[in-house]
């Protein structure tokens, strides 16, 4: 076999010029086709995990964090250089989605000019490269892994398997001279291999790619280097071997028993997969987030399926003289897509989009050489080869961007998927979830109720259908059905924590307290649990228990505002203010606009007569939280207690209009109407008119409002009635023995005896 590297010419500043021209065009489009994915929102799928409630990625690159990176098999993988990549993110775009959709997209560009650079490097063929790397950048199979943050694994793993090969086909160049630098090359090309298999383990076989390389387009293969090639890679292959055990372990609850999913099943669904993603390459249509496992799928298509794997790979193998690169194209294809192609089961898809990531460049790479010689002899090849290359890119980036257009939020995706396919219970499970955070409660019963009818035995839909009738007040109903979910998965954790809600809202708390330390057994690092249980142990008088739940929540998740809002409850209820307000404040330090906490730490600031950062904070609580009937009263009565008399009015007005009959409101503004210094809030008519409510309300037996009324009249004008009203509040205090009300209002009576109003001076009535 010839052993000579393919013939370059060497650089001049014209090819330097147009490669830089097609490096450029390449970014261009791939932020054509996703640029607008960065104005996306956040998932609800897996992108809490991975960034928008992992207290871990948002608190941005800390010590913590970088251990945490290497130590968790969190989400059931062991990649902490994506996790520190979405803590960079954090740290320099701040905890919103902008900044990690726009890290996907440039990486993915990133990896599109590498891959166009590689190929040059390694074959010479500009034009071939720059066709394969643009399909490689827009191809609508792309979009899983760039416009979903959660895949941004796949994307850091494809920009240091792209670093990877550049460094190898450097050590390949300077062993050939030789040069003592190749040994620097191939220590880098080891290193980043290390970080990609710690960004996603699917690049474990990358070493077999380095040896497909090794036969095209680098033509090392001979019978006397084999061994000495396959030597070459054994450091490549221990990574690979290692990143397989850490990986298991990692998923170890993830991964499919052969009991449950047979050998049989998995190996069909693996030659079907690898024909449905040859088909989708050609044809790239019906393209969803989630492809359901089918275990009915004809035996035809089974047998076809691996027919037509084994006619190529038959065909590859014998053209191999002939056409080198078709041999490497394809074996490239079906080697890289091994670790995903089910025959060790992780999760509940046939197959994904995302998993062509890398594997499909080999079949580019295959086509674009293939069609380039056999069009070699073709009297208008070029303008030929011109004109598909157009045509083919132009109809993928349509594709692309209409495919794009689906990941904008959960909704859309999800109602995407149940278009695409059939029997899809997870989009019906996943779409109820969406539409139930959207308070759709109806349509999401809906698609719950139509997954369970696909597969009866899914836990998680009986949870989310027991959650709706929870909220609904259907406690019997509801606990059917989290029942069902324990008696289909005996240690679900989310089911017992919801059993546990269902008896602490039903007064069983024994019952209650079983199921939330079973959760904590099955899940000891779940905050969430130890706060559910703090909060009834609260409600029980255990405050000591509560209390060292609560410290315990905060330790696993320090981010968890609502863990520190309650336990500013309990603190606070235990007359320990100055540790309550710190909770409160650090509650807001992660979550500014948390209206609870607001409203907790302005009534805890109210009782110590901090009234001004109390204003601040009611007025932050409402801003989340509008139709607070007490909110918006104790701002009216701190307002009017600061002399913003125009202010506090439209704050008891605001209390009138969501509750029409709330006494103490209508009292306190008839009475700031009827008192009040300022002229431009006085109106003695509107305060007869909310004190003759008010007392009708009370049924004439308050002194107090009988006294607002009196003073309300004489605001008026109207001295005789006031006189008579306030002997009425005089006489049924007196009754009452309230002698400083008594006093107060022999004081006023005086006045409207004289015909005189009584102006309140104090211009406060907090005290009221």
């Amino acid at each position: 076999m010839v052993t000579s590297q393919p013939q370059k010419r060497p650089p001049n500043s014209n090819d330097q010029r147009t490669v830089l021209g097609l490096c450029v065009l390449l970014v261009v489009i791939v932020f054509l086709a996703f640029g607008r994915t960065c104005g996306y929102g956040f998932l609800g799928y897996d992108d809490d995990d991975y960034f928008s409630s992992n207290y871990h990625v948002k608190a941005g690159l800390t010590w913590n964090g970088v251990k945490w990176a290497f130590q968790t098999g969190y989400a059931s993988n062991w990649h902490p250089v994506t996790w520190l990549s979405l803590m960079l993110d954090a740290q320099f775009f701040g905890t919103g989605p902008a900044g990690p959709h726009l890290t996907n997209v440039i990486l993915h560009a990133a990896n599109t000019v590498l891959l166009f650079l590689l190929l040059r490097r390694l074959t010479g063929a500009l034009w071939c490269s720059a066709f394969v790397a643009a399909v490689f950048a827009i191809h609508p199979l792309r979009v899983e892994s760039v416009a979903w943050l959660s895949e941004r694994k796949d994307v850091l793993s494809g920009f240091f398997f792209m670093l990877t090969l550049e460094a190898y086909a450097r050590y390949v160049e300077k062993s050939n001279v030789p040069d003592s630098r190749s040994k620097i090359f191939y220590g880098l090309s080891l290193l980043f291999f290390a970080l990609g298999l710690m960004s996603k383990p699917m690049l474990v076989t990358l070493p077999f790619v380095l040896l497909l390389l090794d036969w095209w387009p680098l033509k090392r293969f001979e019978a006397s280097t084999i061994s000495r090639l396959v030597l070459e890679k054994l450091p490549f292959f221990f990574l690979s071997a290692a990143s397989c055990l850490v990986t298991i372990l990692a998923q170890r609850v993830a991964i499919k028993p052969v009991i449950i999913l047979p050998l049989t099943h998995r190996l069909g669904n693996a030659m079907v997969s690898y024909v449905i993603y040859l088909t989708q390459m050609i044809w790239p249509e019906n393209l969803a987030v989630y492809y359901p496992y089918h275990f009915d799928t004809p035996a035809w298509q089974t047998f076809g399926a691996g027919a037509l794997l084994l006619f190529i790979t038959f065909l590859a193998i014998f053209a191999a003289r002939r056409f080198p690169y078709f041999r490497t194209g394809w074996l490239w294809y079906l080697g890289m897509l091994v670790p995903a192609i089910g025959l060790v089961q992780v999760g509940g898809q046939a197959h994904a989009d995302r998993y062509t990531y890398l594997p499909q460049i080999g079949l580019y790479i295959a086509i674009v050489w293939a069609v380039r010689d056999l069009m070699v002899s073709w009297r208008y090849r070029r303008p030929m080869l011109v004109t598909l290359a157009l045509f083919v890119i132009s109809g993928l980036m349509i594709c692309t961007w209409k495919q794009t257009s689906y990941w904008r939020n959960d909704v859309l995706l999800w109602e995407h998927a149940i278009a695409c396919t059939s029997g899809n219970y997870t989009a019906h499970n996943n779409l109820g979830y969406a539409l139930e955070a959207k308070g759709q409660t109806a349509e999401a019963t809906e698609h719950f109720q139509k997954a369970l009818e696909i597969f009866p035995g899914y836990a998680e839909v009986n949870i989310n259908l027991g959650k709706i009738l929870l909220d609904e007040g259907r406690l019997d109903e509801a606990g059917k059905y989290f029942q069902r979910a324990i008696n289909i998965i005996p240690d679900s954790v989310e089911a017992h924590i919801d059993l546990g809600i269902l008896f602490a809202a039903q007064g069983k708390t024994a019952e209650a307290f079983k199921h939330y330390e079973r959760a904590i057994e099955l899940a000891p690092d779940r905050a969430e649990t130890y706060n559910d249980l703090a909060v009834l142990l609260a409600s029980q008088g255990r405050f000591a228990e509560a209390a060292k739940r609560y410290q315990k929540a905060l330790e696993l998740k320090p981010d968890y505002a609502n863990a520190r809002n309650n336990f500013g409850i309990l603190l606070a209820g235990q007359g320990q203010t100055a540790e309550a307000i710190e909770q409160f404040r650090k509650a807001l330090e992660v979550a500014p606009d948390n209206a609870n906490v607001h409203y907790n730490l302005a009534n805890i600031l109210t009782a110590q007569g901090r009234f001004d950062e109390a204003i601040e904070h009611y007025r932050r609580a409402l801003e989340q939280m509008p139709d607070s009937i007490h909110a918006h009263y104790q701002l009216a009565l701190l307002l009017q207690n600061r002399g913003e008399f125009a202010a506090a009015v439209a704050q008891f007005e605001k209390v009138l209009e969501l509750d029409p009959k709330h006494i103490t409101a209508q009292n306190d503004l008839a009475w700031l109407l009827a008192t009040c210094p300022d002229n431009s809030v006085h109106n003695g008519e509107k305060a007869v008119e909310l004190a003759q409510q008010a007392v009708q309300l009370s049924s004439g037996r308050s002194p107090e409002i009988l006294d607002t009324l009196a003073a309300a009249y004489a605001a008026a004008g109207r001295f005789p009635e006031a006189v008579e009203t306030a002997n009425q509040a005089l006489n049924l205090s007196a009754t009452q023995n309230n002698k400083p009300l008594a006093d107060a209002i022999q004081g006023q009576l005086k006045l409207y005896e004289a015909n005189s109003p009584f102006w309140d001076t104090s211009q406060t009535n907090a005290s009221r």
